[in-house]
């Protein structure tokens, strides 16, 4: 990239080196425009990142308004670093997803580590305590030497910094199909607890206050990481390891507890971190939201390395910094609180009243731009749509119903699948006990963390089955939704709200649009019947490599809140003698299934139904039953469908085994991945209170205390096992393909 001192604006506009940085022709000459002047080159490259897609949703914009983010629940919707809801007895939860997509493709370790960073900045930026902290991620298939080495790094990067930091990691979701090969996903979810009256935004209001930099020293790190993450991955995408960050967890653990102490100070006006786009998102971003203007002088920045340009340390993404604006005369008050963790506290700047961002270095202006063009006023596109013609084709497909003869082999076959192995090789490296507030760790259906000192809890979870989404993108974004409640509700909470990572191919391209558009509109119709507000979230497109786009993966992280603690309930068989429970009917619907992958290597044909309305029945009929303890233990079914779903059941039941009976087609008994269908054991004694609560609910066999999990079909055995050599292939398929070589 050329540097500021080597090219004017007059070469920038004729050699049209705007492009290198990201901006079209079109946007460019609006630039001139606003300005009334060619942009320098400072102002070329803050232009650049601000109207990147990953700064100002130019594309997703018109779609992102679909979204319900109101609910009397919803106390901070869209639009500042984190959603908020409200949870009673004056707390709030503050929570977001992020990705890292592209960073984590070119040096995995530092952009996954540096995702977990820059989420937990945004939740502790609106003043909550960070509490619990989750991922969605998705790869290749663990079959080469690359995508081995992804996964590793990607793992051991978010542990590597969510156990130095204390923030637990309790939960998440791994899959893997062949379309991540060449880009892997890798997005963090962040929750957060706050008192309401603590709640901060990120606003640079009042004239004359003061602007503070905080935090780690700026060095050249991250320059045009927003750039990088709103473009494909090309062969060439490797030489961009510059555009990811080096985070350091032990400063952001500092930086967590001095910001949380500053907010207990009134002379905190606005708290924004350095995200994306870095001091210039922050900064610009404040002013624009408090409709007012800024001026710093670069000279004062904190810098890591010598002779840092304008353009460097405007552009940089170096971690564990965050913006804070000051009451004027006040400002040591604040700085104290930061020298006290050992921590640069450095004013830079003051807040103006002419809406302009204004920079200075080395005694000139360097950039003044209108504050609002760059964060309010970015272009809006509305792309071209176009129904693919794959999706023409699999609607027109008759229905896909595979045939199993053998069982056995496919239950152990569909256990070892690396999407529905366990991922106790993954949560392993993870603290999830930290802070000493989880209840319920990894490797359920959805984690819990304890509020001190209350009897309640909340429950979290992330989901998205991109298969279904790729057959059929409305419904499948209503499934994502509908699935991430189920784990909520199955763990004996209510859900509250959303926040929602989208993750998509290229956009230009009118088929990919038209996934994002009704992807978009599933899950929004989802999240209106489940009273589920969306109030947080990232979008991140152009994930492609050389061409091939990942199937649409729009992620859904849910928080639900326990009313009691005596509500929390397992997915695991509990006791002997407990019925179980099938809740809903099974249709013969395996588009998307894994038993379609193992059995055809692909996907195709039509997705599962969905009836939002027979959703929200269930999972309010399946709430009120656990609120009134009545049930043992609630599983949802999903991936592998009912076999798959008691064989887990039992994995964590030490010692138990269970019989179950089916009727009709045995393979679509088992396999199916129809939709609203919960697995629930009941003692003897609540039978009867649970089947007049819940509907649909067919009592289909009970634990015992064999150790087998035994099938039966007309009297004869389907299915006729030692649950210790299924959990055993369930274990070990993850550890084993690692090993493998390549």
């Amino acid at each position: 990239m050329l540097q500021a001192l080597e090219v004017t604006p007059e070469v920038i506009e004729a050699e049209k080196h705007y492009r290198e940085m990201g901006l079209t022709d079109e946007e460019y000459q609006s630039i001139v425009r606003i300005l009334g002047r060619r942009p320098n080159f400072t102002e070329t490259g803050i232009f650049s990142v601000m109207w990147s897609e990953h700064c100002s949703y130019k594309t997703s914009k018109p779609l992102l308004r679909k979204f319900p983010t109101e609910g009397p629940q919803v106390i901070q919707g869209p639009g500042e670093g984190a959603g908020i809801v409200d949870i009673g007895d004056g707390q709030a939860v503050a929570f977001k997803v992020e990705s890292h997509n592209h960073p984590s493709a070119v040096e995995p370790y530092q952009g996954a580590a540096t995702g977990v960073g820059g989420i937990i900045r945004d939740i502790f930026s609106m003043g909550a305590r960070p509490i619990a902290v989750l991922n969605s991620l998705r790869f290749g298939q663990l079959t080469t030497g690359r995508v081995k080495y992804l996964f590793d790094e990607v793992v051991h990067g978010i542990a590597g910094y969510g156990n130095c930091v204390g923030v637990p990691t309790v939960g998440g979701e791994v899959q893997f199909d062949d379309c991540y090969e060449g880009n892997p996903l890798v997005n963090a979810m962040c929750v957060g607890l706050i008192d309401q009256k603590d709640i901060q935004k990120g606003i640079a209001a009042g004239l004359g206050n003061t602007v503070l930099y905080v935090g780690s020293k700026t060095g050249r790190d991250g320059i045009h990481g927003a750039t990088f993450a709103s473009e494909d991955l090309t062969e060439d995408s490797e030489s961009k390891r510059s555009n990811v960050q080096v985070g350091d967890p032990f400063m952001e653990k500092l930086l967590i507890e001095a910001c949380l102490e500053a907010i207990n100070c009134d002379a905190l006006v606005g708290m924004q971190d350095m995200g994306a786009a870095g001091l210039t998102s922050s900064a610009s971003e404040m002013a624009s939201k408090a409709g007012m203007g800024m001026e710093m002088n670069l000279d004062r920045i904190p810098q890591r390395e010598d002779n840092m340009t304008a353009y460097e340390m405007m552009l940089s993404e170096s971690q564990e910094r965050m913006l804070l604006v000051v009451e004027k005369g006040r400002e040591q008050e604040i700085i104290s609180i930061f020298e006290k963790y050992d921590l640069e506290a450095v004013a830079v700047g003051k807040v103006t009243d002419d809406k302009q961002f204004r920079l200075l270095h080395n005694g000139d202006v360097v950039c003044d731009i209108p504050v609002d063009s760059l964060a309010e006023d970015a272009p809006v596109y509305h792309k071209p749509s176009k129904v693919p013609a794959y999706y023409e084709k699999f609607q027109a497909m008759p229905t896909y119903q595979p045939k199993v003869t053998d069982h056995e082999l496919m239950l152990e076959t569909l256990l070892a699948q690396p999407t529905i192995a366990s991922k106790e090789y993954v949560y392993d490296q993870y603290d999830s006990m930290v802070q000493a507030n989880t209840a319920v760790a990894p490797g359920s259906d959805a984690a819990v963390i304890r509020i001190r000192d209350y009897d309640k809890a909340l429950a979290i979870t992330t989901d998205c089955n991109s298969r279904y989404i790729y057959l059929d993108p409305e419904v499948g974004g209503q499934i994502a939704v509908a699935e991430a409640a189920r784990n909520i509700v199955c763990s004996g909470a209510k859900p509250l709200a959303l926040t929602d990572g989208l993750n998509f191919g290229n956009p230009d391209k009118p088929e990919n649009f038209w996934q994002m558009e009704k992807s978009v509109d599933g899950m929004s119709s989802a999240s209106l019947v489940l009273n589920t507000p969306v109030i947080s979230g990232n979008v991140s497109l152009y994930n492609e490599s050389n061409g091939q786009a990942i199937f649409p993966t729009p992620i859904v992280g849910m928080v639900g809140l326990h009313a009691s603690v005596a509500h929390i309930t397992p997915s695991f068989f509990r006791a002997e003698g407990d019925a179980i429970y099938l809740i809903g009917e099974t249709n013969p619907e395996f588009g998307g299934s894994e038993l379609q992958n193992v059995l055809e290597g692909e996907y195709f044909g039509k997705a599962p139904a969905l009836d939002l309305q027979v959703e929200k029945e269930r999972q309010d009929q399946l709430l009120a039953a656990i609120q009134a303890g009545i049930v043992q233990s609630a599983h949802d079914l999903a991936e592998g469908g009912l076999a798959v779903a008691v064989a887990e059941s039992l994995f964590s039941s030490q010692g138990l085994g269970a019989i179950i009976e089916v009727s009709g087609d045995a393979t679509t008994a088992l396999y199916s991945e129809t939709q609203s269908r919960f697995l629930v054991t009941v003692k003897p004694g609540d039978q009867a209170a649970f089947e007049e609560k819940v509907e649909n609910a067919m009592m289909i066999g009970r634990v015992n205390a064999t150790g087998k999990l035994q099938v039966k079909q007309n009297n004869d055995d389907l299915i006729h096992l030692a649950v210790t050599d299924l959990e055993a292939r369930w274990k070990g398929a993850i550890p084993c393909l690692l090993k493998s070589k390549a």
